[in-house]
């Protein structure tokens, strides 16, 4: 569609394609801020049940998706989405509890990291996987009496965020616009729903709570989707998936804007080179033709 476009015109489409991107990855890393702000009262488990619950909803509402007509593989994709995506936010929920948002989502982050870096196959990723181990190592020295649960958390999110992309490509195929996203995420509300409960009982359905679940939940997943839905129209997937790379810088700062969370140079140092390894990984299998496993998830 852009080589149509004079050249003033695709600048202009790939600036306004950025800015989505900017404007869904601050909104999910705010959320995340926001919803840490909750944890005394709720606590991780309520917290997280209260997103995707939100989430769910407000999908639901907007794709209006027909439950009739689906094939077995069908609704086994969107149980195992469903369910991965209900694991990846416990597991990073409960991470970000015991670390800084912005170590716990670099320490996630890991799992596309590793995703990209893999499926592409070039030996330059090489280096960018030594990066990001460099990275990780630092990080976790940097962290000074470093919780190791919140890690294996952090680290357990890794794994499920990459599942998460794969399945998420497997929607994208079965189903059309936002259907099966919608079904997925109504699942992944059902499974976590017993373990909010179990954590926060009654305050789940106070309606201060309730309202701030749902705008959790459009912060951190209808927003988002919907900016990447529409910068996918404007750039091309590597283009695309070097700007998600920026993930746990943004996660970084949402931490300190909003939660104070103070990291010291060597942290930050650390995040710079994930965020670089994860840039450099992408472009790589953009250049060589390959699409970014970044480049649908919906984060």
């Amino acid at each position: 569609m852009t080589a149509t476009l004079a050249p003033a015109e695709q600048l202009g489409n790939r600036l306004h394609g950025v800015a989505l991107i900017l404007v869904g990855m601050s909104s999910v890393q705010f959320s995340a801020a926001l919803a840490v702000s909750l944890y005394p009262v709720l606590g991780p488990l309520g917290v997280v049940t209260l997103r995707l619950v939100g989430a769910a909803v407000l999908l639901l509402a907007f794709a209006r998706p027909r439950l009739g007509g689906r094939s077995r593989r069908d609704w086994l994709t969107i149980g195992l989405f469903g369910v991965v995506m209900a694991a990846m936010n416990v597991c990073v929920y409960l991470s970000i509890q015991r670390l800084p948002l912005g170590a716990a989502i670099t320490f996630e982050f890991l799992g596309p990291l590793t995703l990209a870096i893999v499926l592409s196959r070039r030996r330059l990723d090489l280096v960018w996987a030594a990066l990001a181990g460099a990275g990780v190592l630092l990080l976790g020295s940097g962290l000074g009496g470093v919780d190791a649960v919140g890690v294996l958390f952090a680290l357990a999110a890794a794994a499920c965020w990459a599942g998460y992309i794969l399945l998420t490509r497997r929607l994208g195929q079965a189903f059309s616009g936002m259907e099966g996203l919608a079904l997925g995420a109504a699942v992944g509300a059902i499974a976590v729903l017993p373990l909010g409960i179990g954590a926060a009982g009654a305050e789940l359905v106070r309606p201060e709570y309730l309202a701030l679940g749902l705008l959790v939940g459009l912060l951190a997943s209808a927003v988002p989707y919907s900016m990447d839905l529409l910068a996918l129209k404007r750039l091309p997937a590597g283009a695309f998936g070097i700007m998600m790379s920026l993930n746990p810088a943004l996660a970084a700062l949402a931490g300190f804007l909003v939660l104070g969370q103070e990291l010291s140079w060597a942290q930050l140092l650390a995040i710079g080179l994930v965020v670089l390894a994860s840039a450099g990984a992408t472009a790589g299998a953009g250049v060589s033709g390959k699409r970014s496993p970044r480049a649908r998830s919906a984060r």
